[in-house]
């Protein structure tokens, strides 16, 4: 495998293997001496609300373009690989959303490319959240906490 085969992007509904991923990061990558990933889980309770089920929605084709192009505004700092793995269907308490992974020569930069990269997966990319609680469903907006953090980069 060399850089320009490695798979950038997955969006998917079936779960993904945190050390699987690592693994492809580092495969056959001497250049990079840092590694940084972030996997974003579904929790438990949010707003107040104890929640029991997440459901994410994508637009095809829109989706991946969208986080080809956050990827390649990350890949202007000084990183090597990037994996972004986004899970769509209904998820449930634990189970695993989002997969950011980042290398770079350096750890400064591999930090805050994976930052970045999770900055405006939050606010760009286009996922849709339905969150599932005894009280009923609804669809979740970004934060803007959030877009706040992306607009800062």
């Amino acid at each position: 495998m060399t850089d320009s085969t490695y798979p950038e992007i997955s969006i998917q509904t079936d779960d993904f293997s945190l050390s699987d991923e690592v693994a492809l990061l580092e495969y056959e990558n001497a250049v990079d001496g840092a590694v940084v990933t972030f996997t974003g889980r579904v929790r438990n309770q949010n707003a107040g609300k104890q929640v029991t089920s997440l459901t994410l929605e994508h637009y095809p084709g829109m989706t991946e373009k969208s986080l080809l192009k956050i990827i390649a505004q990350a890949k202007e700092r000084e990183i090597g690989r990037v994996k972004v793995i986004h899970r769509v269907g209904e998820l449930f308490i634990g189970d695993q959303i989002v997969f950011v992974g980042v290398t770079s020569k350096h750890r400064q930069d591999a930090f805050a490319a994976n930052e970045f990269i999770m900055d405006y997966l939050k606010v760009q990319a286009p996922f849709w959240k339905k969150e599932t609680s005894k009280d009923g469903a609804n669809w979740l907006d970004a934060k803007s906490s959030d877009e706040n953090k992306a607009a800062s980069w």
